[in-house]
């Protein structure tokens, strides 16, 4: 199929977002309860090394983003990388990225419902995990069947008000590391209990699993080309902005949890609190703790109003591609496709039960969400690939934004996330549930898909008779 037929069935999103929202909503997607909640079960398994985890989950990071970044400005369009693989792979692959996409997503809002459940019981212990959960998802659900410009504008005020406090909480640590109007702390906690490396390459490895996950979400800013104001400029901006400010966000804030906590008791494989609390608790100063699980809730909050953004925008995109009911497709009088936003917000009972039934529910939806994320960079970076042998080079020279160091960026990459799969399967505490779901899942989709692939082909053929 011609790319522009593909690009052109996607029309009737309302492009109302500023490159200022843009911005916010990629932070906002990004920074969860991946940093907030995540961080502690990357520092139990790394120490100190954790850094060095996030740096390499940082390079990944960059060349999705590099990869994205020069595609969407070629074709801004609501489908994103799942039209891309469409038109620069082969049909298969885009259905299989949207759909494997809009699942991942899907369960990653139950995982930031849990993650809220699991922090208002610091106020109210006896309140049921499943029931915050499913308050959240009737106000996220009720933030994204306004039109996308509301959406763009709760997004703002919720990502900054974390950055704010992110930044707030690096000022404070800073302070208490170097002895500003605070006994000194010092860096003696890198070379505690073990040393910087306490559990060696392999436990820094495994850190960066929990890394990429910190980093989903970046795609975002891709996938609100399709609703962006000015997409040649504002996307490749709002990438490079969004990302530099990740990186030192999470490598300033987790240095100072380092510093300031030791990690062993920052760390921990079953999360419960966030280390953030635990650096003010630890301080005597239950105010600020209590201030700050308010600002983690906003964080988790933000990112469910992400992800559900997020799943819509790609169930929408099957809709209008022929692979979802035609019904999901549809627009209201906003431009919001808030049948598609119905089915999304599924996710959030799937996660209430889940909660209900096991204790570590949110380890689980995290495992099954992030073989998704993983598959939908190793597409991206895959596609990126052939967009470049394929793309115009005359058109190319003159795109806005351009990935460097091309192909030889992407191959590393894809080449680090393959071995990330690996190890997640060879791990037999919970990485490997993500495999065992993860390898079923992309067989049933690909059955779907020659069912539907196979249905499509035959109608224009019944029509003609």
């Amino acid at each position: 199929m011609e790319a522009d037929k593909v690009l052109a069935r996607e029309q009737g999103l309302t492009r109302s977002l500023t490159s200022r929202q843009l911005t916010m909503i990629g932070i906002g997607g990004a920074i969860g309860t991946g940093l907030f909640m995540g961080s502690g079960i990357a520092i139990a398994y790394a120490g100190p090394g954790v850094l060095v985890s996030y740096v390499i989950a940082g390079f990944i990071a960059l060349a999705v983003m590099y990869s994205l970044s020069e595609m969407a400005v070629a074709h801004p369009t609501a489908g994103s990388f799942g039209t891309y693989a469409e038109i620069y792979l082969n049909p298969w692959a885009g259905f299989l990225v949207r759909y494997s996409y809009w699942a991942c997503q899907v369960v990653a809002i139950g995982g930031e419902a849990i993650a809220i459940g699991a922090y208002m019981t610091f106020w109210l212990p006896a309140l049921p995990v499943w029931m915050s959960a499913l308050v959240a998802g009737i106000l996220i659900f009720a933030i994204n069947s306004r039109s996308v410009a509301n959406f763009g504008t709760v997004e703002y005020w919720l990502s900054t008000i974390k950055v704010s406090a992110i930044c707030a909480f690096i000022l404070f640590g800073l302070a208490n590391i170097f002895g500003v109007g605070a006994p000194a702390t010092g860096v003696t906690n890198y070379l505690a209990d073990g040393g910087p490396f306490p559990h060696g390459f392999g436990g820094v490895w495994m850190a960066v699993i929990m890394g990429v996950f910190s980093f989903t979400g970046i795609e975002i800013i891709a996938v609100t080309a399709g609703e962006a104001e000015k997409p040649d400029q504002s996307v490749p901006r709002a990438m490079k902005t969004m990302l530099l400010r990740l990186a030192l966000f999470y490598f300033l804030a987790l240095s100072v949890i380092l510093a300031v906590v030791p990690w062993t008791l920052s760390g921990a494989t079953i999360v419960t609190e966030s280390p953030f609390v635990k650096v003010f608790s630890n301080f005597g100063l239950g105010y600020a703790a209590t201030v700050m699980n308010f600002v983690i809730l906003s964080a988790a909050l933000s990112s469910m109003n992400t992800n559900l953004y997020l799943c819509t925008r790609m169930i929408f995109s099957l809709s209008r591609s022929g692979h979802a009911p035609a019904a999901l497709g549809k627009v209201n009088a906003r431009g919001t496709p808030l049948r598609a936003a119905v089915l999304s917000t599924c996710g959030v009972l799937i996660a209430a039960m889940t909660a209900y039934a096991s204790r570590k529910a949110y380890n689980y939806l995290f495992g099954i969400a992030l073989f998704g994320a993983i598959l939908t960079w190793l597409i991206i970076l895959a596609t990126h690939l052939q967009f470049r042998r394929k793309y115009s080079a005359g058109k190319l020279a003159q795109l806005s934004a351009r990935a460097p160091f091309s192909p030889y960026l992407q191959w590393l990459a894809l080449l680090l996330l393959v071995a990330i799969l690996i190890t997640m399967g060879l791990d037999t505490e919970f990485w490997n549930i993500a495999i065992i779901v993860g390898v079923p899942w992309v067989v049933i989709v690909s059955l779907a898909y020659f069912v539907t692939r196979r249905r499509l082909l035959a109608a224009p053929a019944a029509k003609a008779v």
